[in-house]
């Protein structure tokens, strides 16, 4: 191909991998990629495919595009024996999916949003009009982070190493193990059972009090299961909710016309945070492995392939969302139709608590009106798992 693709280089994605995977959708959408060696699946069809067969497609032999290479050649890794959510298929999958999606209710959803509300009026408090300020680190990170932080009993004296253990988190999910980053992971572990067994001692009405009291066919999860759902739940309850903040601002601004078309016609915000899904993709490929020979978009795929859903593209389908697919639109029909949670068994428990953050974080800001602007070029964070924001310098004319 004479477009340079290299999903395995998070370089590939500080750059337009849109062009690459355009080509792919079109020309090769299920392309060989001989240095994963994977299946690329670039088509929304075939990512809800994927997704809605779990026992065929698994999950349990690795999720991230570092550790197929070591599976594939028969050696061990860290996350192995981490009994994740994200990496178990049915029925173990059902099984743990419902310890945690009591938390996660219309109801219990409902009952957050006056907290949401508070935190969302405190970031916005703390821009100044005139003023240039980091909007990454100023408001999208701080909302999702302490809401995720709370649901799990953490105390605010202890948030800026919940920070610290999060982003290490998303480094190992990228890049794979380090000892520096494992020894992060390990210290969140450490802290979050210490907490469980508190909850035990004395349990509360948080998330990680139901999981501290929760069993299995009559069994409570072990420590190494409790360490790990909790490592999940930070993951996908803060950094992913953090990216859609920061990246749908950023798509906003970057065609202002959406944020002043926003700002005056408020109804549309459901919509135009889905198309901030759909178009930001926070979290940009999971792997699976096939289980069976299959047959998918006129190839074959034998038993222990690969195949990575980059849901980035898929999210892009001009077969779903149009000819002008790589167009921000706050008012798209479509846009409710994306991937961005993921689909199927694995349907990001959290979607309604971020949808939640979304619109509320954004009606705050739209009551300061239209006179936000970029006031500098934003960062990408290099990562070939999130797709997000390291800073974004933000300014809110004075005479607004």
């Amino acid at each position: 191909m004479s477009i340079a693709f290299a999903p395995d280089r998070s370089d590939f994605y500080l750059g337009d991998p849109h062009a690459a995977f355009r080509r792919l959708r079109s020309e090769d959408p299920l392309h060989w990629h001989a240095d994963g060696p994977y299946w690329c699946v670039t088509r929304h069809a075939e990512v809800m495919e994927i997704s809605r067969r779990p026992r065929l497609f698994s999950s349990a032999h690795g999720t991230q595009l570092f550790e197929i290479g070591d599976r594939i050649a028969g050696r061990s890794s860290i996350l192995e024996n981490a009994p994740s959510i994200i990496r178990m298929d049915p029925p173990e999958h059902n099984r743990h999916r419902k310890l945690a999606i009591g938390a996660f209710t219309p109801r219990m959803i409902a009952a957050l949003e006056s907290r949401v509300r508070e935190l969302a009026r405190e970031s916005v408090a703390t821009i100044r009009p005139g003023e240039p300020f980091d909007f990454v680190e100023q408001v999208a990170i701080p909302l999702p982070m302490f809401m995720i932080a709370e649901l799990l009993g953490v105390p605010s004296s202890d948030f800026a190493d919940f920070r610290r253990w999060s982003d290490a988190m998303v480094e190992v999910g990228a890049q794979g193990p380090k000892p520096e980053t494992v020894g992060i992971v390990a210290e969140l572990v450490g802290y979050m059972l210490a907490k469980i067994a508190e909850c035990r001692r004395s349990p509360r009405e948080d998330v990680l009090s139901t999981l501290a009291h929760a069993e299995l066919d009559g069994v409570r999860l072990t420590d190494a299961e409790l360490g790990i759902f909790c490592l999940t739940l930070l993951v996908a309850g803060n950094e992913t909710t953090r990216h859609l903040i920061s990246g749908g601002m950023g798509a906003l601004l970057a065609d202002h016309a959406q944020w002043e078309k926003l700002c005056a016609e408020p109804s549309l915000l459901p919509n135009a945070i889905e198309e901030m899904l759909r178009f930001v993709s926070p979290i940009q490929n999971f792997a699976r492995r096939v289980e069976q020979d299959v047959e998918l978009a006129n190839r074959t795929l034998k038993a222990g392939d690969y195949v990575v859903m980059f849901y980035g593209s898929a999210n892009r389908d001009e077969a779903v969302f149009g000819g002008d697919s790589d167009r921000f639109e706050i008012a798209r029909r479509e846009a409710p139709r994306h991937l961005a949670f993921g689909f199927g068994e694995h349907l990001c428990l959290g979607a309604s608590l971020a949808r939640l953050e979304a619109r509320v974080m954004f009606e705050s800001l739209i009551l300061l009106g239209p006179g936000f602007s970029l006031a500098g070029v934003p960062q990408r964070i290099p990562s070939t798992l999130v797709n997000g924001l390291a800073e974004m310098p933000v300014v809110l004319e004075a005479s607004r």
